[in-house]
């Protein structure tokens, strides 16, 4: 048992204590260089979220100089040295003011507006962003505790993720949108006082000297401040959570229904929208071709209820420009960008669609209905009649075993037709 003890013992490998105090202090500090790579930090991250790229973001992460001052807070709570911790919340204090001015001014001249999802992911802090707070907390202070400092830093720095939360208020303030500014900074709240929690907990383990004698009341009181602000903290975040589990449970039903009913059905979904904000909540579908009857979509709602997917109206998009402008708004609300490529390839593709047919059943009822044709190919061609006048047309090249009678050329003609009774087909033997 005493091994297995020492095998978690933190004080192995710990490094001098008047070092690692005056290493924290040296990194509190807001002022001249650190300043400026904060900034740029911030300007980097506000970038990221605002074109939503992951790299970018993690790239300002690691080389934000936020968590100093945290950390040394954490340490003067651990020590009970008072000036140092009026220090560190004074420069974290400038150091968020810093913040966010800076992604205010970056946000409000950017033309791009929209709140891509690494934006929107940090509006709705739960438990378990309280979690990787404390944990990314607890492997910091331990690495800054340590002779070799390995390589934990950087990861932690990415983890706690200080610098995303005030960009997103910054954002908030910018666009006037208070619920966003009041999520992003709640976020950064919990992940500056939980990471200065966890390094409180390691000091206290740790038994890092007391830089001022105080009285057990006193002590009482600083723990009994600490524990109502976790509480304060904490006590929303699983609220947050319930809401998110709802959300996904809610969300995994209505996927469930659509999987159930229609897909499996044989009915493809070529649209499909969830409105969650508002009461009723409303599902939007559309069909590549199927068209239901009331009675039908009644039914559908009743299996909707069946399900547990109560208080949703389903409503299904049957007329096809309807449906066209559903899509085009729903394109133009997720800000896709679409290029003069994708278009190319999405034009090709529907052309090639109206020609699908599923080729093994086509061989496979040919094969039976004349066998005597050896082999075939089939495919769309253009027929130029005048020089300015093209026409489409399916031509189908066939090779027979043996010259065919007249009876079956037209047997083969009409089959042929009925596969594609809205188009001019040519009809090649070889």
């Amino acid at each position: 048992m005493i091994k297995f003890i020492r095998f978690f013992d933190l004080h192995r490998g710990e490094d001098k204590k008047e070092t690692v105090l005056q290493s924290v202090v040296n990194n509190i500090s807001f002022r001249g260089a650190n300043a400026w790579i904060l900034a740029c930090a911030i300007v980097i991250a506000s970038i990221g979220l605002n074109v939503n790229s992951t790299a970018v973001i993690i790239g300002a992460m690691l080389i934000s100089p936020l968590m100093g001052p945290i950390v040394g807070a954490g340490f003067a709570l651990g020590t009970f040295d008072f000036p140092l911790l009026k220090q560190s919340i004074k420069n974290l204090l400038i150091a968020t003011a810093i913040s966010l001015v800076v992604s205010f001014l970056y946000f409000t001249l950017s033309p791009f507006k929209e709140a891509q999802s690494e934006l929107l992911a940090r509006i709705s802090p739960n438990i378990y962003d309280v979690l990787i707070a404390f944990f990314g907390g607890l492997v910091g202070v331990i690495a800054i505790t340590r002779v070799d400092k390995g390589n934990p830093i950087p990861g932690v720095a990415i983890a706690t993720a200080l610098m995303p939360p005030l960009c997103t208020a910054g954002y908030g303030l910018a666009m006037g949108n208070i619920s966003y500014f009041a999520g992003a900074l709640y976020l950064y709240i919990i992940n500056c006082v939980f990471i200065c929690l966890a390094t409180f907990a390691i000091v206290k383990y740790l038994r890092y000297p007391k830089a001022h004698y105080v009285d057990k009341q006193r002590e009482k009181r600083i723990t009994q401040t600490i524990t109502i602000i976790t509480l304060v903290l904490v006590i929303p975040s699983f609220y947050f959570a319930y809401i998110m589990l709802q959300q996904r449970k809610y969300t995994n039903k209505v996927e469930l229904f659509i999987q159930q009913e229609l897909t499996e059905k044989g009915y493809t979904v070529i649209y499909e929208r969830l409105v969650q904000n508002r009461s009723p909540k409303i599902l939007e579908l559309a069909f590549l071709a199927k068209k239901f009857s009331n009675q039908e979509i009644e039914i559908l709602s009743q299996a909707m209820k069946s399900l547990g997917i109560e208080n949703t109206k389903l409503v299904i998009r049957q007329d096809s420009l309807d449906v066209r402008t559903s899509i085009l708004d729903e394109i133009n609300q997720r800000n896709i960008s679409v290029n003069e490529k994708d278009l190319t390839i999405r034009a090709l593709n529907n052309k090639l669609a109206k020609y699908e047919l599923d080729n093994h059943q086509f061989q496979s009822d040919l094969s039976i209905l004349f066998p005597d044709i050896e082999d075939y190919s089939i495919g769309v061609q253009s027929r130029y009649v005048q020089t300015d006048s093209i026409s489409k047309h399916i031509a189908f090249i066939y090779a027979p075993k043996e010259t065919l009678t007249e009876e079956q050329i037209n047997k083969l003609k009409q089959w042929v037709h009925n596969q594609f009774p809205r188009d001019s087909i040519d009809f090649i033997q070889r």
